[in-house]
């Protein structure tokens, strides 16, 4: 029987173009790239050069301080460029994919008769263990951690998010081996939504959280399990196709990377689902598909956490959505601060929209605002459904205060966590940016 978890924190943001469950078929151009910031923490060393021919599964590049992870080919074909910036930073690999696919042939394994080592090992060689994170820093983990336990999340409930349920269906018997796998380096605990089709998955701890976004988040559900305490790690997956990849690992003995991914937004035309390998061009998924005359924001992930990309950009590495919205510099709003604003979103009922109950919102990517002195108005811990104080750690991050920050959990928290604290933020600070900082230097501190 699942453990039912209620969180009384939160805030849900309707918006327009939400993906229809329905899928689409594309036809790839051949164009992939595995972008080494998709990891985070991960200091990559190129291990191929412009001319290799690759296949999927064959590595790319490896952490450079942990050279055993390394990160996969999405598919096989010719590596075209190694492209660097400043400093000679590596931002991609690109890779010409074959027009028939080959891949390495890992080997089907019975997981059940493995233990934890193994399955490590497994991860390793064939590419994937990079994409397990960790907490405390919110980065790519590495096999020297030894992890109390490992946190998965299979519940999406940020504005747009793609459904789980929707991308696991058919792929029950995979997902239940990945989750397997995992169960034998540590407990496991997966944590679901009110409803899942995922409850009676097997070898793991299933708990159901029932509340409002960022119940999803595998940082609001580690807090409310078993929180981290400095010198304790665990592994944390809070997107949940990295279990269907080590799944399928497992199944087949190959590296498959493909993904279900939500075209949606108030901009697209026809939000719906299209399957897709990591790293795959968007120019093929974002071709006609919203009106080209219109000045947009495309935003690889959602509309809290994702990044600003284009149609040259590639899916990252934990993409479950492309969200098309209004970038918002062509707005024109005369008086607007004096007029209802019926189509506006407000948390603090500003506008006469909240009257209109759960009312869908088209919103556009303008902060609003300029940044200003924090304002300790608790506004944070209202959408903040973790045991912290959220504005005093803000605080002392921005002042450089670590002992303060240990004191206030910052080993707890991931910069997602901040996610919706940026957006209700009357200072307009960035501050999962801020969160991320703190991470940093707090990592560079203790190693």
């Amino acid at each position: 029987m699942a453990n039912v978890i209620k969180l009384r924190k939160g805030l849900d943001i309707y918006l327009q173009g939400k993906a229809e469950e329905k899928k689409i078929q594309l036809k790839s151009n051949g164009k992939y790239a595995l972008v080494p910031d998709d990891f985070e923490g991960v200091t990559p060393k190129v291990v191929v050069r412009e001319g290799d021919t690759v296949q999927a599964g064959d590595a790319l590049f490896v952490n450079k301080q942990y050279p055993d992870v390394k990160f996969a080919s999405p598919v096989s074909g010719k590596v075209v460029a190694v492209e660097r910036g400043e400093r000679r930073k590596v931002l991609c690999i690109r890779v010409e994919a074959d027009a028939q696919q080959s891949y390495v042939d890992f080997g089907k394994k019975n997981v059940a008769q493995m233990d934890g080592q193994a399955v490590i090992k497994a991860l390793l060689n064939a590419g994937i263990f990079g994409y397990i994170n960790q907490l405390p820093y919110a980065v790519s983990t590495n096999p020297e951690t030894k992890p109390k336990a490992i946190f998965v999340s299979a519940l999406r409930d940020k504005p747009l998010a793609a459904s789980f349920d929707f991308e696991v269906a058919g792929q029950e018997a995979d997902f239940q081996t990945g989750l397997t796998a995992l169960s034998k380096i540590a407990k496991t605990y997966l944590g679901v939504g009110l409803g899942s089709s995922l409850e009676h998955m097997k070898d793991v701890e299933v708990n159901v959280f029932v509340g409002k976004c960022p119940a999803g988040n595998v940082g609001v559900q580690v807090n409310n399990i078993a929180p981290v305490n400095k010198g304790e790690v665990v592994w944390t997956i809070g997107d949940p196709t990295v279990v269907l990849f080590i799944g399928r690992l497992f199944n087949t003995g190959k590296v498959n990377l493909t993904r279900t991914v939500a075209l949606c937004g108030s901009e697209v035309k026809n939000p719906s689902y299209v399957d897709m390998l990591v790293g795959e061009e968007l120019s093929t998924l974002l071709s006609n598909s919203y009106d080209a005359g219109k000045s947009v924001r495309i935003i690889n992930g959602n509309v809290l956490t994702g990044k600003p990309t284009t149609k040259e950009g590639f899916l990252g590495a934990h993409t479950s959505e492309i969200t098309v919205i209004p970038e918002g510099n062509d707005a024109d709003e005369m008086l607007g601060w004096i007029l209802p604003r019926m189509k506006q979103f407000s948390v603090n009922r500003s506008y006469f929209s909240w009257l209109c109950g759960k009312k869908e919102y088209a919103l556009d990517a303008r902060v609003k605002g300029g940044e200003r002195h924090i304002i300790m108005s608790g506004e944070y811990d209202r959408v903040l459904p973790m045991d912290i104080y959220g504005e005093y750690l803000i605080k002392a991050i921005i002042s450089g205060d670590i002992d303060r920050q240990e004191a206030l959990g910052i080993y707890e928290v991931s910069p997602e966590d901040f996610a919706l604290a940026e957006f209700v933020d009357s200072s307009k600070l960035e501050l999962q940016r801020i969160v991320r900082e703190g991470l940093n230097i707090l990592r560079k501190e203790n190693a």
